[in-house]
């Protein structure tokens, strides 16, 4: 009898054994089925991505590249659906990579020149703007903490003039959210290292060109950087000495001369001037 009992244990046991084991690969193929149901109704839409790690300053080549299917509805904007967008100069025309751009990330067109273009400065001008140097230093660089493509305020100081017065040192807040699109000489926005940059470039209007030029030459600039979050733009700031100190203007009226009203009569070959009451 417990040898009759001993084996039916045994065989109940494995019986277990076996059904447990049926049910997970019933559950994993199950999953395995349903992920792929799922994946099946998901749109996906082929894009171009990086085949290797691009540096800033790279030139990207075919091999470069490759076409990976991307969810439709989360594809970032600018991407590169074909040959015929990111080849749109001929397939010898390369593109230059305008930051360091990891593998498998897709290749958007603010990340990448226009076909032939390397990464100067120029390929990151927009359309009718310019760039214009700014001399700064620890103080009025924000102690080297500007990043190539940071907005920072621009501030000038100096002493205004009123006619052939002159009056006194005013700081005034002339340009705002203005965009950095190089340090030194430096345009990589991915620095790695702080410094003390000498000058810093601007991309700004010719009218900002010619305030900013006028600016430097008659006063110093100075610079606050923007939050990378903040969007607003700073109304008119001026501050002069007086309110920076809290001194008022005292206000100077001019006392009005007195009037006098005379008539003149003539005493022989003499002409006197006789006074009398004003009447108007």
């Amino acid at each position: 009898m417990r040898l009759v009992f001993g084996l039916v244990l045994i065989v109940g046991v494995g019986l277990a054994g076996f059904a447990v084991y049926m049910a997970q690969n019933y559950v994993s193929a199950y999953r395995l089925a349903e992920e792929a149901a799922r994946a099946e109704n998901v749109p996906m839409k082929p894009i171009f991505i990086a085949n290797r790690d691009l540096k800033y300053g790279d030139k990207i080549k075919e091999d470069d590249i490759i076409f990976a299917r991307w969810p439709e509805k989360f594809i970032p904007e600018g991407a590169f659906f074909g040959e015929e967008d990111w080849f749109s100069e001929g397939d010898g025309v390369l593109r230059t990579a305008l930051r360091p751009i990891q593998k498998f990330e897709p290749l958007l067109a603010a990340k990448v020149t226009e076909p032939g273009e390397d990464a100067g400065l120029t390929s990151r001008l927009k359309k009718g703007m310019r760039a214009f140097a700014i001399r700064v230093d620890v103080s009025s660089g924000v102690s080297g903490f500007l990043r190539p493509g940071d907005h920072v305020d621009v501030y000038w100081s100096g002493r205004t003039l009123d006619g052939d017065e002159t009056e006194g040192e005013i700081t005034k807040l002339i340009q705002s959210r203005v965009h950095l699109i190089a340090v030194d000489q430096t345009s990589d926005n991915n620095l790695n290292r702080t410094t003390i940059a000498r000058t810093v470039t601007v991309e700004v209007t010719p009218t900002q060109v010619a305030a900013l030029a006028q600016a430097q030459a008659t006063g110093s600039l100075s610079l606050a950087l923007v939050g990378a979050a903040d969007d607003s733009v700073a109304q008119q700031v001026e501050i002069d000495q007086r309110l920076l100190l809290g001194i008022e203007r005292e206000a100077v009226v001019e006392a009005e001369a007195e009037r006098s009203c005379t008539i003149k009569t003539r005493r022989g070959a003499e002409v006197v001037e006789i006074p009398i009451p004003c009447t108007n």
